[in-house]
């Protein structure tokens, strides 16, 4: 694990958080902190982001926390959630009021929509990584096609859902590292 400083974190969290919209964070953190920075390897990140989903709360502002203690422990955690909340808050709380004044106009509902449509690519590209990233054996791709039909298609809870699945998930994961 690299030496991260605190204002290197706040930095790129900062500006992860600024530039992303509507739901591609972690799309966007993968590539900054695995890719480009190399602070992460892939499977760390995508462990750490099991982790932060598998966490109560909004998954992002968790792969935050749990990526600033990683590199630097409890004040890197208490760094990535002000580097993930209140930038972003600054720049919302304008927006919303602009929102207000301009909501009305068609190009404003046309650039959202835009912004949309490039949040669910990086989303859907995510979501690629962590199925191929996940799908190492017969096993492993059972379990990810029997959450994605319980969930995706049949619509059951995702909760109860994952619950249901996970000690299968963790019996192949202690047989697998117990016979390799």
């Amino acid at each position: 694990m690299p030496r991260v400083s605190i204002v290197q974190l706040f930095q790129v969290l900062t500006q992860i958080g600024l530039t992303s919209f509507g739901g591609g964070l972690s799309g966007w953190m993968y590539r900054e902190l695995v890719e480009r920075r190399r602070w992460f390897s892939e499977e760390e990140f995508l462990s750490s982001l099991a982790i932060a989903q598998a966490m109560p709360g909004i998954n992002v502002i968790n792969l935050s926390m749990w990526v600033g203690f990683r590199l630097r422990g409890s004040l890197g955690a208490l760094v990535g959630f002000c580097a993930m909340v209140f930038p972003p808050l600054a720049v919302i709380i304008p927006l919303s009021m602009a929102y207000e004044l301009l909501g009305r106009y068609a190009l404003v509902h046309h650039v959202l929509a835009g912004i949309a449509a490039a949040a669910l690519a990086l989303t859907l590209n995510m979501g690629q990584r962590v199925t191929a990233a996940a799908s190492r054996d017969l096993i492993s791709i059972l379990v990810v096609a029997a959450t994605f039909v319980g969930v995706g298609l049949l619509r059951y809870p995702m909760f109860e859902t994952v619950l249901a699945i996970t000690p299968i998930s963790l019996a192949w994961s202690f047989y697998r590292e117990r016979h390799a």
